[in-house]
């Protein structure tokens, strides 16, 4: 079974930083891509960040420029660097990858918990 948990959320104040994890574990056979999306009151899930197996990153355009996506060296986790971070920002984030688990089974998304990241004016 493949679970997905994230840390480093928090309260910050505008113009701030914060650093979100995200760490896979379970059965996994390959991991072919991770990212971040995110949740604010009453809006639908959006596309934060996206990184593929060989480093290719993606964007939303609201992030651009503020927002570092990177995996770790133990290529099973992946991290956010959020700075420059405003009101705007304040959602739910969730890490989400495409595992493969087993050479039988075909790759599915997962998605962790989620973590409250808080901005203050």
């Amino acid at each position: 079974q493949v679970q997905l948990v994230e840390s480093g959320g928090g309260l910050v104040q505008a113009g701030g930083s914060l650093r979100l994890s995200c760490a896979a574990s379970g059965t996994i056979l390959k991991i072919n891509g991770m990212g971040w999306y995110r949740q604010a009151p009453g809006k639908q899930r959006e596309l934060v960040a996206r990184i593929t197996s060989d480093g290719r990153t993606d964007y939303a355009d609201s992030v651009k420029g503020r927002f570092t996506i990177s995996r770790g060296n133990a290529r099973n986790t992946v991290d956010l660097q959020m700075s420059g971070l405003q009101p705007e920002d304040t959602a739910l984030y969730y890490c989400n990858a495409i595992i493969q688990p087993s050479p039988w089974s075909n790759p599915g998304n997962y998605w962790g918990q989620g973590t409250l990241v808080t901005v203050s004016s």
